[in-house]
């Protein structure tokens, strides 16, 4: 690809923001131009503001000044990492003013019109823009990611689809990163569990049924697979462990149902985008695995870990799965979208171009040039 393409990310300052941040640095598609936060952060240089993460900032995006959340300036294409409580707002008026905005918010996600996309599992949801921004009226458009656990189940379950999934229990573990900083107060994590987590319950079991349904037309068809879902904060940094108990139409063997976790890998397409990991679900050897301190980080943190596979006398099967929160189940999930909705606009324009003027298409496809999403 010739060039580079500016991009924004809307709320830089959270910990998701800034795992956007760091996740972009020499990324070979995109070159983050313009940082935006509340008017707490307004203002100042990014580079003065606390950083969380446990990489270094980059130096470029540390010299930016953070500007206010408004579309004025901002460019073309814009991820965001704002809490739910700004993001429904300022997201419908970044994509009324033209924007692309690949949100990992919660707002918009079960929206009928609004992709709710695991690029590995449902790339042609993406085919829901066309009514949005016809219904809606703009230039713009939002894409969604899932909520971080979701992400994990339903690569697993999409994994097993030859299967038929009917019925599923999952009982999740999640990381303190998950709830941000400064997240949930010592004295009540240490030596403890806490059995509650607003509202992820209702986002496992919705979501994970819109990601594995059916485009029809210019809807999405829910699954009909049945989620049962517990969820639970325990003191790990980063990793949600999430334990499933699954039951197939079919009756593979334990052997065939590891097969399909080991050879999954989605939509050949998605496999070239620079974030995709090599191998998107993993299952690992050992009886004690998969374990946050010695798999978050599989692929880059890219890489969904299974492990345990066995027979579950009530369900019929039962697994571990374990994916990075702020990595596979937020950033990272957001910038592989980008990255997917970005080569889809060029695949559109060249054979449009092909259409149009053959010659001249082959000519430029001999030259790639810089992607807009306009």
């Amino acid at each position: 690809m010739a060039g580079q393409i500016d991009v924004g990310i809307l709320g830089a300052t959270g910990v998701v923001g800034q795992q956007l941040v760091s996740m972009l640095d020499a990324h070979p598609w995109f070159r983050v131009s313009w940082l935006g936060a509340s008017e707490r952060s307004a203002g100042k240089r990014y580079g003065d503001l606390p950083w969380r993460l446990a990489q270094p900032q980059p130096a470029a995006a540390a010299q930016l000044t953070v500007a206010p959340l408004d579309p004025a300036n901002a460019p073309e294409i814009l991820f965001s990492a704002l809490d739910a409580s700004v993001a429904g707002e300022a997201e419908t008026a970044f994509a009324r003013s033209g924007r692309l905005v690949v949100s990992n918010a919660r707002n918009h996600r079960l929206d009928p019109l609004v992709p709710l996309v695991i690029p590995e599992v449902n790339a042609g949801h993406l085919g829901l823009l066309a009514a949005q921004r016809r219904e809606r009226e703009w230039t713009g458009a939002i894409v969604t990611n899932p909520n971080c656990s979701t992400v994990f189940v339903a690569m697993v379950l999409a994994a097993l689809a030859p299967f038929r999934p009917l019925r599923v229990l999952v009982t999740t573990l999640q990381a303190l990163s998950g709830a941000g900083h400064p997240g949930v107060p010592s004295l009540d994590i240490l030596g403890n569990v806490i059995p509650h987590i607003s509202g992820e319950e209702e986002k496992i079991e919705r979501e994970t049924r819109k990601i594995l349904g059916e485009l029809r037309g210019e809807r999405i068809v829910d699954a009909g697979t049945v989620l049962s879902a517990q969820t639970t904060r325990v003191a790990v940094q980063d990793g949600h462990t999430a334990l499933l108990s699954i039951a197939l139409d079919a009756e593979p063997s334990i052997e065939d149902v590891r097969d399909a976790l080991v050879g999954y890998r989605g939509d050949a397409d998605v496999a070239a985008l620079p974030t995709a990991p090599a191998v998107p679900l993993a299952v690992a050897a050992g009886e004690d695995r998969p374990q946050p301190r010695l798999d978050v980080w599989a692929g880059g943190g890219m890489t969904v870990t299974c492990g345990r596979l066995r027979r579950c006398p009530v369900l019929g099967y039962k697994l571990v799965a374990l994916g990075h929160n702020t990595v596979r189940g937020a950033a990272g999930a957001a910038l592989l979208n980008a990255e997917l909705f970005v080569a889809r606009e060029q695949r559109l324009r060249a054979t449009a171009a092909e259409v149009a003027c053959p010659a001249e298409a082959r000519a430029e496809d001999s030259s790639p040039q810089t992607l807009s999403p306009a």
